[in-house]
């Protein structure tokens, strides 16, 4: 009986060490090093959830038509050691991405930087061995 109770508590114990590293992607698995991607738009949404942040942007194609992208930054923790909040950029702020198209081809990218009207930038990431992070180059 303990022998069977000690075996189901070690599989319990490698289960929700395993659940974790599972959840958790690589930036090469997701996303194209290849396909660095500018694009202008208008924030829309803006989730601060955990693993990632993620930005709705609106742009406008040339045709008129309006496209929304998902932006991938860093998790809330690391965007407000940054000095990124909810309050930091409104909803209806005019943007200027820059960061990595997903490899699928849809519209959603992991976002390096957000370039604001002055000028000034916004950086979403802080690890500097990571794609998107200040001055890191890509990854191969």
């Amino acid at each position: 009986m303990q022998t069977k109770l000690a075996i189901v508590a070690t599989g319990f114990v490698l289960l929700l060490v395993a659940v974790p590293v599972w959840a958790h992607h690589a930036f090469s698995a997701e996303f194209d090093v290849n396909k660095p991607l500018t694009i202008k738009g208008t924030l829309t949404k803006w989730e601060m959830i955990n693993p990632h942040s993620w930005f709705h942007i609106n742009v406008k194609e040339p045709d008129g038509k309006v496209t929304e992208w998902m932006i991938e930054g860093g998790s809330p923790n690391t965007l407000i050691r940054l000095g990124v909040t909810k309050y930091t950029v409104k909803i209806g702020t005019e943007l200027t991405i820059e960061g990595y198209q997903a490899k699928e081809g849809t519209n959603k990218a992991v976002g390096r930087n957000f370039i604001l009207a002055d000028g000034s930038r916004l950086f979403l990431s802080l690890n500097g061995s990571v794609p998107g992070t200040p001055g890191a180059p890509p990854e191969k």
